[in-house]
């Protein structure tokens, strides 16, 4: 389960796991719950996709884990947010990036894997749709914290919600691009590459999936008849 797993997510796991006894050894209680935190939720997603039988590729599982440990660890225990003034902007591009990446995957599996059948502009529009939505939800969240709680997540100015949502219009942008570029039949490497393995590697979500073992089912004379 982890032996396929990247160098660098396995070493921010031993990093958690050295931080989370350091410190409860200085008795630091709230640093523990914190590290202790990320830690389980950067393991989440996979033994999430043990459970559920899907393959998720290790660079996504590097991605989310190291936006998970951005987010909660370094965001919060050593106040990143406060001491780099773009340090917000890119946790939000990134995980816009990152749902725009999934919104694809899973309008494809609408289409079960025809890229021939899937329009490329369209499923690219939806993509970014579906990001920009959480991108959204999450500022409702925010906003929701804020009142309920008297938290400052919004940092208390219509600027502060305005930004994010427009990074979070560029990372979905990011990402639909990528879904758009996946079904030109660009998915050697990069972002688009990540998505031509999830394809690959979970047919089962994919009826249409190509007999010449390339994703997106290619096209089978048979079908026409």
């Amino acid at each position: 389960m982890f032996a396929d797993q990247t160098w660098l997510a396995k070493l921010i796991w031993a990093a958690l796991v050295v931080s989370v006894l350091d410190a409860l050894t200085q008795g630091n209680w709230p640093a523990a719950a914190v590290a202790s935190g990320t830690l389980a939720l950067s393991l989440a997603p996979v033994y999430v996709a043990r459970w559920a039988e899907i393959f998720i590729p290790p660079s996504f599982i590097t991605a989310t884990v190291l936006f998970i440990v951005s987010t909660l660890f370094l965001g919060e225990v050593f106040d990143f947010y406060n001491r780099f003034w773009w340090w917000d902007m890119v946790m939000h591009g990134g995980s816009a990036i990152g749902l725009g990446l999934i919104g694809f995957v899973l309008i494809f599996m609408m289409f079960q894997g025809n890229r021939y059948t899937a329009p490329p502009i369209a499923m690219a529009f939806f993509s970014f749709c579906f990001a920009l939505a959480m991108g959204a939800l999450w500022e409702v969240f925010e906003y929701g914290m804020d009142s309920l709680f008297g938290l400052s997540m919004q940092r208390g100015n219509l600027d502060d919600t305005m930004r994010d949502l427009i990074i979070d219009g560029l990372g979905a942008l990011i990402g639909g691009a990528a879904g758009f570029a996946y079904l030109k039949g660009l998915e050697y490497g990069g972002l688009p590459g990540i998505i031509d393995e999830f394809v690959r590697r979970n047919p089962r979500f994919f009826r249409r999936f190509g007999d010449d073992g390339r994703s997106g089912g290619r096209h089978d004379k048979r079908d026409d008849k």
